[in-house]
């Protein structure tokens, strides 16, 4: 299965830097480039990419605004922020519009062809060295919901959610609840279903606007079933 991306960034050098690099992965087709967020969404219109590789910053509509638009779509397909700074507050922003993950631009290669293959197989990219502090510094800025959302989740689901808001991997959760990881798949893949979430990240950003983790390590309790 090849992979079909849309490049979108507003930078001629980075778009051709990208290309270049993805050119030579046999399983990863670039099938369009957008220079601005209205572009992108009209790009992956046309040509129906696997992912996204979407600058946060650009000219007409930002990176947010076109994620929103583009996971709006039928079908849509897996958005990969590209940021230059960790910290980049409207990130956070992005998560919440349907991103299913980011990526700094200064990252290898190897970890951008990787990250590409994780989204594009329905996986999010939730590194605990960067992403989870990116969300804690900025969950800490959203006033806490009511975890009346998380009310149909049995004990262990709410568990296996914390688990995930704290950046554990399958494996990782495996080990410390001392079940297997087909469990352990399908746990998530209740938590996803039962909460309408898209993706890993997405429960992330429920856990925390919900109280359920809070940015201090400090857990709100929630009453499950």
């Amino acid at each position: 299965m090849v992979i079909r991306v849309v490049i979108a960034d507003d930078q001629p050098l980075v778009r051709t830097g990208l290309r270049m690099i993805l050119a030579v992965e046999p399983d990863i087709e670039v099938v369009g480039e957008a220079a601005d967020g209205i572009e992108a969404a009209t790009r992956c219109s046309e040509t129906k990419p696997d992912v996204v590789l979407m600058d946060v910053r650009m000219p007409h509509m930002d990176g947010i605004a076109s994620t929103r638009l583009i996971t709006a779509q039928t079908d849509p397909p897996r958005v990969l922020m590209l940021t230059t700074y960790d910290l980049d507050e409207v990130v956070y922003d992005a998560l919440r519009a349907g991103a299913s993950g980011f990526l700094l631009k200064d990252a290898p290669e190897e970890r951008l062809t990787t990250a590409i293959r994780v989204v594009a197989d329905g996986g999010a990219l939730f590194a605990p060295s960067v992403t989870k502090r990116l969300i804690e510094e900025f969950a800490r800025q959203q006033p806490a919901q009511p975890a009346a959302t998380l009310s149909d989740l049995t004990v262990r689901e709410t568990e296996v959610l914390r688990l995930i808001a704290r950046g554990l991997s399958n494996t990782e959760i495996s080990a410390a609840l001392y079940v297997t990881e087909n469990t352990v798949k399908t746990h998530v893949a209740r938590i996803l279903m039962k909460l309408e979430l898209r993706d890993r990240v997405q429960a992330v950003v429920v856990a925390y606007e919900s109280g359920l983790i809070r940015p201090s390590g400090s857990q709100a309790g929630n009453k499950s079933r």
